[in-house]
């Protein structure tokens, strides 16, 4: 009887794994066109004479983190895909993504509680996922000695 069932899963599995590599190149896709994005906005800045200022530049690494996140998400996928274990890789894509909102937050001229709230957990969050990270590849030094 569980070999007849086992039978009817099968097909599921299949289309998954078929599923999960689609989805692995809509990500290349997404990047190869943040990539095309983050040239246009390189070459606009620069035929505008504006590529010394420091929004069009925080603006720019806002545009590379997001990239580097989609590797992450990229790298997300296809870990999960081969069956590997996708932590690390989680937080570090947690960690640029926490980088990245820290990077472009942007205070008023007199920062309110809200703002002050906003800047301690973000501060709290990456220490966080940083004592995190730094736990999980100590675990796999120690596991692979």
């Amino acid at each position: 009887m569980d070999d007849d069932f086992g039978r009817y899963v099968i097909p599921s599995e299949r289309l998954m794994r078929i599923l999960e590599v689609v989805a692995a190149y809509i990500i290349v896709g997404l990047f190869a066109l943040g990539l095309f994005d983050f040239i246009v906005q390189i070459v606009e800045l620069t035929l505008a004479g504006q590529l010394r200022d420091p929004t069009a530049v925080v603006s720019l690494i806002d545009t590379v983190l997001l990239l580097f996140i989609i590797v992450e998400i990229f790298r997300t996928v296809v870990a999960y895909s081969r069956e590997e274990s996708v932590v690390r890789i989680v937080i570090v894509a947690a960690i640029i993504a926490v980088s990245r909102k820290i990077i472009s937050f942007r205070p008023g001229d007199d920062p309110g509680t809200s703002e002050l709230v906003f800047a301690a957990a973000f501060t709290l969050l990456l220490i966080a996922l940083v004592i995190a990270l730094y736990v999980v590849r100590t675990t796999e030094t120690a596991d692979e000695a």
